[in-house]
């Protein structure tokens, strides 16, 4: 395995850009709102304070909303969708949650041209920083916010990496989210694997859950790293079968959402 000068790059930028505090708030201007799925959507904010806002790939901003009098009952963190640009414009995607607090807020009053509450970035989910095995990245629902943000940061740096696998698992073909870009994706990066899988669903793809395809590849005991992101339901199990088949539990990265 050699290390090319992206590599370098990004082995710098990794070990500097990890937040030592947390960041103030700042104001944020939603710039547009796209429907991704029936129950997801989009959401492209502007930071105006901020010249070029940086962060490492994986990482998450907290909204503050005006849906409780107690500051830490207000606050909803999203993973950044988007990729690092030099910009001062990051994506968000975010699924409508019936019966809580934030979602149903953002979902019925915030428009575009609204300011919101906004700090980070946070958060340490961030790729190795040395891609010299498969990396699998196993999510469910708006978990694919990290690794899209990743598998961009990936292909703009020309970063060397051994086999990638997104195993994205989604009740219906519907619900899928950047499906056309990850397969355009696929087509530009060598050694990248899109494969989604639906449970609700039979179709032309894999059916059921992520597991059953993770463990197929993994039948040849290849040496992997594991990120794993979505709801505590899977990523318990994911983390379960593994561990069984043989890998170490620090070979395995997890964010866990709700």
């Amino acid at each position: 395995m050699f290390i090319t000068m992206a590599l370098c790059r990004v082995l710098i930028q990794y070990f500097v850009s990890l937040p030592t505090m947390i960041p103030a708030w700042q104001s944020g201007v939603i710039k547009d709102i796209i429907q991704a799925t029936p129950n997801t959507r989009r959401f492209l904010i502007e930071l105006p304070e901020t010249t070029s806002f940086d962060f490492v790939p994986g990482q998450f901003i907290t909204l503050d909303l005006p849906i409780s009098e107690q500051r830490n009952k207000r606050w909803r963190s999203y993973s950044i969708a988007s990729v690092p640009d030099g910009g001062n414009v990051i994506e968000l995607v975010i699924v409508h949650v019936i019966g809580g607090l934030g979602t149903p807020y953002i979902f019925n009053n915030i428009k575009i041209g609204d300011k919101i509450a906004l700090r980070g970035p946070q958060g340490v989910f961030t790729l190795p920083p040395v891609l010299d095995k498969d990396l699998f990245l196993i999510c469910t629902g708006t978990g694919i916010a990290p690794f899209r943000s990743m598998l961009l940061y990936i292909l703009n740096n020309n970063i060397a990496h051994k086999n990638i696998y997104l195993i994205f698992g989604s009740r219906r073909k519907e619900n899928l989210l950047y499906p056309d870009e990850m397969k355009e994706l696929e087509q530009k990066m060598p050694g990248f694997y899109y494969l989604p899988t639906l449970s609700r669903e039979t179709w032309e793809g894999n059916n059921g859950y992520v597991h059953p395809v993770y463990e197929a590849l993994l039948a040849d005991k290849r040496p992997a790293t594991f990120m794993l992101c979505g709801w505590r339901p899977m990523i318990d199990e994911a983390k379960e079968r593994i561990t069984n088949a043989g890998y170490d539990k620090k070979e395995i990265i997890v964010e866990l959402y709700g």
